[in-house]
């Protein structure tokens, strides 16, 4: 009986406690990083000083933070649109035409706290034919502390 308490109260608290950004602090396991290292290979990448350019003068690109909401309500890179990884697929064609008539070839930037999220999600949307989708790769804290335009 305690036993089921305990782990009741363990599972909701883990269910109903908001993601922090300090929950990535440990060091992923070595197969999580190789398939992010794998996906940074296959797409495209951009790093800190190639991004502002984007976010200064997007044109008609579409700068996706594909952070969880909460952590893109606690500040944002501004013209960043949030679509969370984890419904990346499922939301992506309301910005890009629509699931049947898709503009594949629109040019994505894919940005995250540090360019891992990104790249999967990159990755992801190029199997699904994007063919213009490129993964920012930087930690967003520097990009803040550097003085980059933030939107909190």
């Amino acid at each position: 009986m305690h036993r089921r308490t305990i782990f009741a109260l363990i599972a909701g608290a883990t269910v109903l406690l908001p993601f922090s950004p300090g929950a990535f602090a440990e060091t992923p396991p070595p197969a999580v990083m190789q398939k992010v290292h794998a996906a940074q290979q296959q797409v495209s990448t951009i790093g800190m000083e190639d991004y502002r350019k984007v976010v200064d003068s997007p044109g008609e690109a579409l700068i996706i933070d594909v952070r969880e909401p909460h952590e893109y309500a606690a500040g944002h890179v501004p013209g960043a649109v949030n679509i969370p990884r984890g419904v990346l697929e499922f939301k992506i064609w309301s910005h890009v035409g629509s699931s049947a008539a898709p503009q594949t070839a629109k040019r994505l930037y894919l940005q995250c706290q540090n360019g891992n999220r990104a790249s999967l999600a990159a990755q992801s949307l190029s199997e699904l034919g994007f063919t213009q989708t490129t993964a920012v790769l930087m930690n967003l804290d520097e990009w803040q502390k550097s003085g980059q335009p933030f939107v909190k």
